[in-house]
């Protein structure tokens, strides 16, 4: 691999790089989920709806946490473990890079609403600082989203690399 000094190609690669990154935590988020029960059928999601119940919704999302997703929590905990694991899957092999971050983004705003409210009595400040697991992640997904995400190291990038490619598809 060779970087040029062309920005656009190093901001490729450093997109790419984070992209990755973020890509392999989502398969460790998303595998012990999946290949454990823990989460899905013994109650481990509904202990974190529990959690976040107790001290870190935002008040606007209580009532969805109570009213839907607890009712729901079983068929939701296993939309979260694959959810998650696509995702991550999705980022490291560089395939559907811009759909896996959309429904990132998504997720990641559900969980800092659901869960990273600092309280009506805290600074302004406070609710950025109390956001950070869940906001840094929701700034990388927007970026993909809205980078070039896929230009190295994807799918995309390795049809596009082959010989013969046009870019073209054929009829």
């Amino acid at each position: 691999m060779k970087l040029t000094s062309d920005s656009s190609v190093r901001n490729g690669y450093a997109l790419a790089l984070l992209r990755i990154g973020v890509g392999i935590l989502f398969l460790i988020f998303g595998q012990y989920k999946v290949f454990s029960t823990a989460f899905t059928l013994h109650g481990g999601f509904q202990f974190w709806i529990h959690k976040f119940l107790e001290g870190g919704a935002y008040p606007f999302m209580a009532p969805i946490l109570q009213g839907f997703v607890l009712r729901h929590a079983t068929s939701i905990a296993f939309l979260v473990a694959y959810g998650e694991l696509a995702i991550g899957l999705a980022l490291v092999l560089g395939i559907m890079i811009r759909s896996a971050s959309f429904c990132g983004l998504i997720f990641m705003l559900t969980m800092l609403f659901s869960s990273d409210y600092p309280g009506a009595e805290a600074a302004f400040w406070q609710y950025f600082g109390a956001s950070l697991s869940h906001s840094v992640f929701a700034l990388c997904f927007a970026a993909f989203l809205i980078g070039r995400a896929d230009s190295v190291w994807s799918m995309k990038a390795s049809r596009q690399a082959q010989p013969g490619a046009s870019g073209v598809e054929n009829q």
